[in-house]
C-alpha cells in the first residue's frame, strides 16, 4: 500500500509544475497510453508462458 501511495505522489508531483494546459494534458494522455500498452505486452507475455510457447 505504501508503494501505491508513493507512486501516486510521484505522479502528482510530475504534473504539478508543468506550464501549459495543452502540454500537461498531452503528457497525461501519453502516460496512460504507454501504461495501457505495457499492460498489453505483459498480458501477451503471461499468456505465452501459460500456453507453453517455446521461446527458442
Amino acid at each position: 500500500m505504501r508503494t501505491v501511495l508513493l507512486l501516486k505522489e510521484i505522479y502528482l508531483e510530475a504534473f504539478k509544475n508543468l506550464g501549459s494546459l495543452i502540454v500537461r494534458n498531452y503528457f497525461r494522455i501519453f502516460f496512460w497510453f504507454s501504461f495501457a500498452m505495457f499492460l498489453v505486452v505483459l498480458y501477451a507475455f503471461v499468456f505465452r508462458l501459460y500456453t507453453g510457447f517455446p521461446f527458442d
